[in-house]
Protein backbone atom coordinates (compact mmCIF):
# COMPACT_ATOMS: atom_id res chain seq x y z
CA UNK A 1 0.00 0.00 0.00
CA UNK A 2 1.07 3.57 -0.59
CA UNK A 3 2.77 4.93 2.53
CA UNK A 4 3.22 8.56 3.54
CA UNK A 5 6.14 9.10 5.86
CA UNK A 6 4.55 11.99 7.68
CA UNK A 7 6.48 14.48 9.77
CA UNK A 8 4.23 16.43 12.08
CA UNK A 9 3.65 20.10 11.21
CA UNK A 10 5.31 19.86 7.81
CA UNK A 11 4.81 20.01 4.07
CA UNK A 12 3.74 16.37 4.05
CA UNK A 13 0.33 17.64 5.15
CA UNK A 14 -0.19 18.63 1.51
CA UNK A 15 0.40 15.04 0.42
CA UNK A 16 -2.28 13.78 2.81
CA UNK A 17 -4.65 16.42 1.48
CA UNK A 18 -4.03 15.42 -2.14
CA UNK A 19 -4.62 11.76 -1.34
CA UNK A 20 -7.87 12.66 0.42
CA UNK A 21 -8.97 14.67 -2.62
CA UNK A 22 -8.21 11.70 -4.87
CA UNK A 23 -9.71 9.11 -2.52
CA UNK A 24 -6.58 6.96 -2.67
CA UNK A 25 -6.06 4.44 0.17
CA UNK A 26 -2.82 5.01 2.08
CA UNK A 27 -1.17 4.42 5.38
CA UNK A 28 0.77 6.86 7.53
CA UNK A 29 4.07 6.29 9.28
CA UNK A 30 4.46 9.13 11.76
CA UNK A 31 7.61 10.99 12.76
CA UNK A 32 7.86 13.70 15.41
CA UNK A 33 10.05 16.76 15.16
CA UNK A 34 12.88 17.07 17.64
CA UNK A 35 12.97 19.95 20.15
CA UNK A 36 15.05 21.97 17.67
CA UNK A 37 12.29 21.37 15.07
CA UNK A 38 14.47 19.18 12.86
CA UNK A 39 13.23 15.86 11.54
CA UNK A 40 14.31 12.76 13.48
CA UNK A 41 17.19 10.68 12.13
CA UNK A 42 14.83 7.75 11.49
CA UNK A 43 13.66 9.47 8.31
CA UNK A 44 17.14 8.95 6.84
CA UNK A 45 16.38 5.25 6.67
CA UNK A 46 13.67 6.14 4.15
CA UNK A 47 15.54 8.84 2.20
CA UNK A 48 19.20 9.90 2.62
CA UNK A 49 18.29 13.55 3.23
CA UNK A 50 15.99 12.60 6.09
CA UNK A 51 13.33 15.14 5.20
CA UNK A 52 9.60 15.09 4.69
CA UNK A 53 7.48 14.63 2.63
CA UNK A 54 8.49 11.20 1.41
CA UNK A 55 6.24 8.47 0.08
CA UNK A 56 6.87 4.82 -0.75
CA UNK A 57 4.72 3.05 -3.32
CA UNK A 58 5.20 -0.07 -5.44
CA UNK A 59 8.89 -0.19 -4.67
CA UNK A 60 9.41 3.51 -5.36
CA UNK A 61 10.67 6.05 -2.83
CA UNK A 62 9.74 9.58 -3.84
CA UNK A 63 10.71 12.84 -2.12
CA UNK A 64 10.06 16.52 -2.87
CA UNK A 65 6.51 17.87 -2.83
CA UNK A 66 6.32 18.67 -6.53
CA UNK A 67 7.66 15.28 -7.60
CA UNK A 68 5.27 13.51 -5.23
CA UNK A 69 2.29 15.45 -6.57
CA UNK A 70 3.26 14.72 -10.17
CA UNK A 71 3.64 11.01 -9.37
CA UNK A 72 0.32 10.75 -7.53
CA UNK A 73 -1.60 12.63 -10.22
CA UNK A 74 -0.04 10.49 -12.98
CA UNK A 75 -0.53 7.22 -11.12
CA UNK A 76 -3.88 7.69 -9.39
CA UNK A 77 -5.44 10.85 -10.75
CA UNK A 78 -7.18 9.52 -13.87
CA UNK A 79 -7.23 13.05 -15.22
CA UNK A 80 -8.41 14.63 -12.00
CA UNK A 81 -6.91 17.75 -10.39
CA UNK A 82 -4.85 18.58 -13.49
CA UNK A 83 -5.90 20.60 -16.55
CA UNK A 84 -6.03 18.92 -19.99
CA UNK A 85 -2.76 18.75 -21.96
CA UNK A 86 -1.88 21.52 -24.41
CA UNK A 87 -4.02 24.14 -22.71
CA UNK A 88 -3.04 27.47 -21.15
CA UNK A 89 -4.32 26.11 -17.83
CA UNK A 90 -1.93 23.15 -18.03
CA UNK A 91 0.99 25.50 -18.53
CA UNK A 92 -0.11 27.56 -15.53
CA UNK A 93 -0.52 24.35 -13.53
CA UNK A 94 3.07 23.30 -14.24
CA UNK A 95 4.36 26.76 -13.42
CA UNK A 96 2.67 27.03 -10.02
CA UNK A 97 3.59 23.46 -9.13
CA UNK A 98 7.27 24.36 -9.40
CA UNK A 99 7.08 28.02 -8.38
CA UNK A 100 5.72 27.14 -4.93
CA UNK A 101 9.01 25.66 -3.72
CA UNK A 102 11.39 27.08 -6.32
CA UNK A 103 10.59 30.77 -5.78
CA UNK A 104 7.86 31.41 -3.21
CA UNK A 105 9.41 29.67 -0.22
CA UNK A 106 12.82 31.41 -0.37
CA UNK A 107 11.78 34.76 1.15
CA UNK A 108 9.51 32.98 3.62
CA UNK A 109 12.36 30.82 4.86
CA UNK A 110 14.63 33.86 5.11
CA UNK A 111 11.92 35.66 7.06
CA UNK A 112 11.77 32.78 9.53
CA UNK A 113 15.56 32.55 9.77
CA UNK A 114 16.19 36.24 10.44
CA UNK A 115 13.30 36.36 12.90
CA UNK A 116 14.65 33.42 14.91
CA UNK A 117 18.34 34.36 14.87
CA UNK A 118 18.17 37.10 17.56
CA UNK A 119 16.13 34.84 19.84
CA UNK A 120 18.67 32.01 19.60
CA UNK A 121 21.87 34.06 19.71
CA UNK A 122 24.01 34.15 22.89
CA UNK A 123 22.93 36.98 25.17
CA UNK A 124 26.08 39.06 24.60
CA UNK A 125 25.70 38.88 20.83
CA UNK A 126 21.94 39.33 20.74
CA UNK A 127 21.88 43.12 20.16
CA UNK A 128 24.29 42.82 17.22
CA UNK A 129 22.47 39.84 15.73
CA UNK A 130 19.16 41.64 16.11
CA UNK A 131 20.53 44.69 14.31
CA UNK A 132 21.89 42.64 11.40
CA UNK A 133 18.69 40.60 11.17
CA UNK A 134 16.47 43.68 11.17
CA UNK A 135 18.57 45.25 8.44
CA UNK A 136 18.31 42.12 6.31
CA UNK A 137 14.57 41.94 6.85
CA UNK A 138 14.01 45.61 6.03
CA UNK A 139 16.32 45.88 3.04
CA UNK A 140 15.95 42.47 1.42
CA UNK A 141 13.46 39.96 2.77
CA UNK A 142 10.32 41.98 3.43
CA UNK A 143 10.37 43.77 0.04
CA UNK A 144 10.81 40.44 -1.78
CA UNK A 145 8.04 38.84 0.21
CA UNK A 146 5.69 41.73 -0.51
CA UNK A 147 6.46 41.42 -4.20
CA UNK A 148 5.48 37.75 -4.14
CA UNK A 149 2.30 38.38 -2.15
CA UNK A 150 1.26 41.14 -4.54
CA UNK A 151 1.93 38.74 -7.41
CA UNK A 152 -0.38 36.10 -5.90
CA UNK A 153 -3.06 38.72 -5.38
CA UNK A 154 -2.87 39.79 -9.01
CA UNK A 155 -2.97 36.23 -10.34
CA UNK A 156 -5.93 35.28 -8.17
CA UNK A 157 -7.68 38.31 -9.61
CA UNK A 158 -7.56 36.62 -13.02
CA UNK A 159 -9.19 33.35 -11.95
CA UNK A 160 -10.57 31.72 -8.82
CA UNK A 161 -7.71 29.21 -8.62
CA UNK A 162 -4.04 29.46 -9.55
CA UNK A 163 -4.23 27.39 -12.74
CA UNK A 164 -7.64 28.64 -13.86
CA UNK A 165 -11.26 28.38 -12.82
CA UNK A 166 -10.97 24.77 -11.64
CA UNK A 167 -9.33 23.59 -8.42
CA UNK A 168 -6.16 21.57 -9.15
CA UNK A 169 -3.20 20.03 -7.38
CA UNK A 170 -1.32 23.27 -8.05
CA UNK A 171 -3.58 24.92 -5.47
CA UNK A 172 -2.63 22.22 -2.98
CA UNK A 173 1.03 22.93 -3.69
CA UNK A 174 0.53 26.68 -3.34
CA UNK A 175 -1.32 26.34 -0.03
CA UNK A 176 1.87 26.14 2.02
CA UNK A 177 3.44 29.43 0.84
CA UNK A 178 0.17 31.28 1.38
CA UNK A 179 -0.38 29.77 4.81
CA UNK A 180 3.21 30.65 5.75
CA UNK A 181 2.72 34.20 4.46
CA UNK A 182 -0.42 34.54 6.54
CA UNK A 183 1.43 33.28 9.62
CA UNK A 184 4.56 35.42 9.33
CA UNK A 185 4.39 37.67 6.29
CA UNK A 186 1.36 39.91 6.79
CA UNK A 187 -0.67 38.40 3.94
CA UNK A 188 -3.89 39.64 5.53
CA UNK A 189 -2.80 43.24 4.92
CA UNK A 190 -3.99 44.26 1.48
CA UNK A 191 -4.42 40.83 -0.11
CA UNK A 192 -8.13 39.97 0.10
CA UNK A 193 -8.10 37.57 -2.85
CA UNK A 194 -5.23 35.57 -1.39
CA UNK A 195 -7.01 35.43 1.96
CA UNK A 196 -10.20 34.31 0.20
CA UNK A 197 -8.18 31.54 -1.45
CA UNK A 198 -7.14 30.32 2.01
CA UNK A 199 -10.75 30.42 3.17
CA UNK A 200 -11.79 28.31 0.18
CA UNK A 201 -9.16 25.63 0.66
CA UNK A 202 -9.71 25.43 4.41
CA UNK A 203 -13.41 24.82 3.78
CA UNK A 204 -12.75 21.78 1.58
CA UNK A 205 -13.80 18.49 3.24
CA UNK A 206 -10.64 16.73 2.04
CA UNK A 207 -8.50 19.40 3.70
CA UNK A 208 -10.33 18.78 6.99
CA UNK A 209 -9.94 15.00 6.66
CA UNK A 210 -6.21 15.39 6.04
CA UNK A 211 -5.90 17.48 9.20
CA UNK A 212 -7.71 14.82 11.20
CA UNK A 213 -5.31 12.16 9.97
CA UNK A 214 -2.12 14.23 10.00
CA UNK A 215 -2.55 15.88 13.36
CA UNK A 216 -2.19 19.52 14.46
CA UNK A 217 -0.79 21.73 11.75
CA UNK A 218 0.65 25.18 12.32
CA UNK A 219 2.80 26.97 9.79
CA UNK A 220 5.49 29.49 10.54
CA UNK A 221 5.11 29.97 14.26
Amino acid sequence: MLTVHHLNNSRSQRVLWLLEELGVPYEIVRYQRQPDMRAPKELRAIHPLGKSPVITDNGNTIAESGAIIEYLIATYGNGRLIPPPDTPERLRFTYWLHYAEGSAMSPLLLKLLFTLMPKRAPALLRPLVRKVSNQALTALVNPQLKQHMDYWEGELGKSEWFAGNEFTAADIQMSFPLEAAQARGGLEQGHPKAMAFLDRIHARPAYARALEKGGPYQVGR
